[in-house]
């Protein structure tokens, strides 16, 4: 017991950056203790929004649903800037060159800034028309416009965030990634009642409350990643001369966030596409949708936790020249995550409704949200083996076939097996519901069949 509390500590604690050597088991423990807590972290902003935002109203619900479902696109950036910079780092670091390492996260950083300005710029211009595209009535526009102003204004923080969380993850950093979550939430679990409600001399901002308090703690994250990336961290201790450009690894850079971009584009881009098809039953069933996902968000993210550690074992064990130590960290690493979530879904199925009463007392809203749930947790067991692989082939740098398979299974078979359930079918909400984890068990069983093919083993980064 004191072995592994001394584990514990020292896994939080992040002493260790390099995992070429050594037990895979002690590895996958130290990465993923802190990638599981930061993985929490980043899904408690999801989750602590809907809390309070659900106390609003039901269009402020819905506001947050139809907001994000295109916010998205923004993850989408985000998480494949976060996929390259970790398979770039990590490669780097196996090869035992800190000092290209750090190269990389400057180009990473100069990438970020000037891909979010953009979509910040456009987001917030067209913010009431983005949302009526997406369904939403007039009462819901009126209620959530400066709500989706100020999600797409706060665009570089949240690209920020992810991206400097893959590097240093990538580098084996992983609780510095953690910490900078814990204190980004910290401040949305202060600010976001307060504004929301109006405590004290603070204004009742209601849902735009909730986007304020949101930005600001993601800022302050942002903040305490680039302190720790200057002032802390010897090893990747950042100077000006990092940030300026490299056309080489800037090219190379994009190369791999492109694939990385694109396949969760695609999957978010379906998430759009159901959402779009759920508004067409009303606020509530929207509502109650909304609220499922944050909570499955909550649930899966950290099984993402032991997904990135496999990410980053594959990457550095690679650059180390040990392909075969890194395949049989992929596989602990699935088994793990699927013991994990079996768990789970035994939990999540048997209190649902439990579960979603705690966010809304609407009937209508809570009978949609435990449908959904219930659902959507009968794939558990795919996501647990689908997520590490396709993780790791990332963080190989392999983005062309997770590409592929994600469009496969998201547009080729989620999209129009939800239409026909729903509308076609006249299944309803429950034919949306359906679809999610069809597609994510024929992803699952497909991302296995390649990764077992070994051709992630040579690529180059």
């Amino acid at each position: 017991m004191k072995k592994w509390f001394q584990l514990l500590r020292q896994a939080i604690r992040g002493s260790e950056e390099s995992f070429t050597e050594g037990s895979i088991n002690r590895a996958i423990f130290l990465l993923s203790v802190p990638m599981i807590l930061e993985m929490v972290m980043e899904s408690l902003f999801a989750v602590v929004d809907i809390f309070f935002v659900s106390k609003v109203s039901t269009e402020a619900v819905a506001t947050v649903g139809l907001t994000e479902s295109v916010i998205t696109l923004v993850y989408s950036v985000a998480i494949g800037l976060s996929t390259a910079a970790t398979a770039t780092i990590s490669r780097r670091i196996g090869e035992g060159n800190p000092a290209q390492a750090k190269r990389a996260i400057g180009q990473v950083i100069l990438i970020s800034l000037s891909i979010s300005l953009v979509i910040a710029a456009v987001g917030t211009w067209f913010a009431g028309d983005i949302l009526r595209a997406m369904g939403a009535d007039e009462k819901v526009i009126a209620t959530g416009t400066n709500f989706a102003r100020i999600q797409f204004l706060s665009s570089p923080v949240v690209v920020l965030l992810y991206s400097l969380s893959g590097a240093l993850r990538g580098a084996g950093s992983a609780a510095t990634a953690m910490r900078s979550l814990i204190v980004a939430n910290v401040f949305n679990m202060i600010l976001g009642p307060i504004l929301i409600f109006g405590v004290g001399p603070f204004p009742e901002l209601g849902v735009t409350g909730a986007a304020i308090a949101t930005a600001t703690g993601r800022s302050i994250g942002v903040a305490y990643q680039l302190f720790s990336l200057t002032k802390v961290n010897k090893m990747l201790s950042l100077t000006w001369a990092d940030l300026a450009p490299n056309k080489e690894m800037i090219a190379t850079i994009i190369k791999v966030a492109t694939g990385g971009t694109v396949q969760f584009l695609i999957g978010s881009a379906s998430w759009i596409f159901l959402t779009r098809i759920l508004s067409e039953f009303g606020s509530d069933v929207v509502a109650g949708y909304t609220i499922s996902i944050r909570v499955i968000m909550f649930t899966l993210l950290p099984a993402w936790g032991l997904a990135n550690a496999a990410a980053t074992l594959v990457g550095q064990n690679l650059g180390a020249q040990k392909p075969e130590r890194a395949e049989a960290s992929v596989w602990k690493c699935a088994f793990y995550n699927l013991v994990f979530l079996l768990g789970l879904s035994v939990f999540m199925f048997a209190g649902a409704e439990m579960i979603v009463s705690l966010f809304s007392t609407n009937a209508k809203v809570v009978e949609t949200g435990k449908t959904a749930l219930r659902v959507l947790c009968l794939g558990y067991g795919f996501y647990a083996y689908g997520m590490v692989v396709i993780q790791s082939l990332n963080g190989a740098g392999d983005t062309k076939t997770p590409t592929i398979l994600n469009l496969i299974c998201f547009w080729a078979i989620e999209i129009p097996v939800a239409y026909v359930l729903a509308v076609m079918l006249d299944m309803g909400p429950i034919g949306v519901f359906a679809s999610v984890p069809i597609a994510e068990s024929v992803l699952a069983l497909l991302g296995i069949w390649r990764f077992r093919m070994g051709g992630w083993k040579v690529v180059k980064v």
